[in-house]
């Protein structure tokens, strides 16, 4: 009787996205807990519960490896629909995406990529720019436009929207994100999260609304 060797690819599409569902989530924690640098492939096949060869069939170095769970912080944050259409109220619509953001920047484990990017961004740029543009400036980019509407309609004057834009999503994080991202705070409560998204709203509203 021949012996075989076992065919180190999946066997099936269903296989192949739990075993590489199974190896993102370990990842990303050796990454968190351990940061870009102090991962290494080795300690990463240990947490996923794989051979380095496995790991190596899905993801040729950690480098790829780890854009793929910046994939998934791009497409965990697309899937947070938010609201902008642009004949919806301005205090309904900022009192809504204020709370819903600051859900999405400060969830649990959600600073741990933001983290990672900052640390390595300098040698990797392209990185560090890639997560900017697809997932922290897209929702700028989103304000932005529906405010430019309310502009139209006479509600809001404001002179660059993508600035204001800026502005409210930085007062949303206000008092929560740089605790929460450098771990000196755990995720805000709801209540924390209700009274920082009002004082935002109404700071907003002050500087900008259109008054009769």
């Amino acid at each position: 009787m021949v012996a075989t060797s076992p065919n180190p690819h999946p066997s099936s599409g269903e296989e192949e996205r739990s075993k590489r569902r199974q190896i993102l989530d370990g990842a990303r924690k050796v990454f968190m807990d351990l940061g870009f640098d102090g991962a290494s492939m080795g300690e990463i096949a240990r947490a996923c519960g794989v051979s380095k060869g496995t790991l190596y069939v899905y993801f040729a170095d950690k480098y790829h490896l780890f854009e793929a769970i910046l994939e998934e912080e791009q497409a965990e944050q697309g899937r947070t629909s938010f609201d902008f259409d642009p004949g919806r109220d301005v205090k309904t619509m900022l009192d809504e995406f204020g709370r819903a953001y600051i859900g999405v920047l400060c969830r649990p484990g959600g600073g741990s990529a933001i983290r990672t990017v900052m640390a390595i961004a300098e040698r990797m740029p392209e990185v560090g720019r890639r997560y900017y543009a697809n997932v922290l400036d897209l929702s700028v980019t989103r304000l932005a436009t529906y405010l430019e509407a309310r502009v139209a309609c006479g509600e809001l004057a404001i002179p660059d929207c993508r600035l204001a834009a800026s502005q409210f999503m930085m007062l949303c994080q206000a008092g929560l994100f740089l605790p929460f991202v450098f771990q000196a705070e755990p995720p805000p409560s709801p209540s924390r999260v209700d009274e920082v998204a009002d004082s935002a709203v109404r700071m907003f509203l002050a500087a900008y609304r259109v008054r009769d």
